[in-house]
């Protein structure tokens, strides 16, 4: 796999030994048990997979890159490059300025950037209607893309499927800037429409078979579907892709599920496009190895990462499931051995925690990270956490472990 330029600073001494002796001992990537970091008084299993990803490392890559490269220059990011805040302000401590934010609002109006400027366009991908805006500026966006080659590999299917006249489902949160920009890709070759979980599915379902009232549609999916979107006509033949951080579970549930409920309306097994091969290989092994770490017996999970990362917080949801788990940005959350800061996404604030530790020895916590956030910052968590408790082993006797 291509290795990428990516800054010092993001990495991790004890994660990168980790990481490469379990690679040199597993290379089929079959084995999605957790790294026990026994600590003595404090036992830490690590997930198998986590942190940047091949998108992610391309992405931050090019960033960088092109700061060296156009000094003097203005640049521009069309949005957040990742949902990662560390990342995020790195990118403005370099110079770069964000045209919007990551609902699409405009943060620096569109008609002031002209073609001497430099604007990246960032992992999620952006919108057909953009890249014409920015084409018609005269502004070369193909040097400076650093969208995920697994999101413009759903764009690429959404269109070879679309050329045998299926109809376009995605599955996907209808504000997040992937699907946003999945929906326009999709929507310029074939009626497309967004369900954002497998309840809005089953509504879908039922104007497939006619059940429900046609009238209902708009409502139900206001702002979700193409215009001009007929459910008479454009849901006889179906495929589903997916925003490529949703969970890979529930993306083949909701794929499972309307493929049974088309392909048994119609009575056409091709009435269904099999789309499989649209799943992220980092989406799906970092959620496979959450699920491996929980089989470990533990006190509590800790996960880093973005407040705004839908991926991490799918990790978050998995390990939720099983025992208390904090979902923190930073080890600056961690504000004493007994309170926490940490975010719930249900309720969408930060909340804080007191007696987070249970009083018990050795203590057992499970920790991973998104696809957007540094080692250094997972080490980072690892090492106040440790410092917490009197009598830990120090992270360098730990990385010497593993090198």
């Amino acid at each position: 796999m291509k290795q990428f330029d990516v800054p010092d600073f993001y990495r991790s001494p004890l994660i990168s030994a980790i990481k490469k002796k379990r690679k040199e001992a597993d290379k089929m990537k079959k084995d999605f048990s957790p790294t026990l970091l026994d600590f003595g008084p404090v036992q830490i299993s690590l997930a198998r997979h986590f942190g940047f990803c091949y998108g992610v490392e391309n992405a931050i890559d090019i960033a960088f890159r092109t700061v060296e490269e156009n000094p003097g220059k203005r640049i521009f990011l069309l949005s957040e490059m990742i949902h990662n805040p560390q990342v995020n302000a790195d990118l403005v401590q370099h110079g770069i300025q964000f045209l919007q934010d990551t609902h699409g609002h405009q943060l620096i109006p569109f008609d002031t950037v002209t073609a001497d400027d430099v604007v990246l366009i960032p992992a999620f991908g952006t919108t057909l209607a953009i890249e014409a805006a920015l084409r018609e500026k005269g502004i070369p966006i193909e040097k400076y893309n650093t969208t995920c080659p697994f999101v413009e590999k759903v764009w690429n299917r959404s269109e070879v499927i679309a050329r045998k006249d299926y109809s376009i489902i995605i599955h996907g949160k209808p504000s997040h800037e992937e699907t946003r920009a999945t929906f326009s890709h999709a929507a310029a070759n074939a009626p497309s429409i967004v369900v954002k979980d497998l309840a809005e599915a089953e509504l879908l379902a039922g104007f497939i078979t006619g059940e429900k009232d046609p009238s209902l549609f708009p409502g139900i999916f206001e702002g979700q579907y193409t215009p001009g979107f007929d459910i008479t006509r454009d849901l006889k033949r179906i495929g589903v892709v997916n925003q490529t951080t949703m969970l890979a579970s529930d993306t083949q549930a909701i794929a499972d599920y309307l493929k049974k409920i088309i392909v048994s309306h119609t009575g056409d097994p091709e009435s269904f496009a099999d789309t499989r091969d649209t799943l992220c290989y980092a989406t799906n092994d970092n959620q496979t190895a959450v699920s491996g770490m929980l089989e470990t017996p533990a006190d509590l999970a800790i996960v880093v990462g973005g407040y705004n990362s839908s991926n991490t917080s799918h990790l978050v949801e998995l390990c939720e499931m099983k025992l208390p788990t904090y979902y923190i940005s930073s080890a600056a959350k961690i504000l004493s051995g007994d309170t926490i800061s940490h975010y719930d996404f249900h309720a969408k604030e930060e909340r804080t925690t007191h007696d987070f530790l249970p009083d018990k020895k050795p203590l057992h916590i499970l920790i991973t990270s998104g696809a957007s956030c540094p080692d250094a910052m997972v080490e980072a968590v690892i090492s106040k956490l440790t410092g917490l408790f009197s009598g830990a082993a120090p992270m360098q006797e730990m990385t010497a472990r593993f090198q």
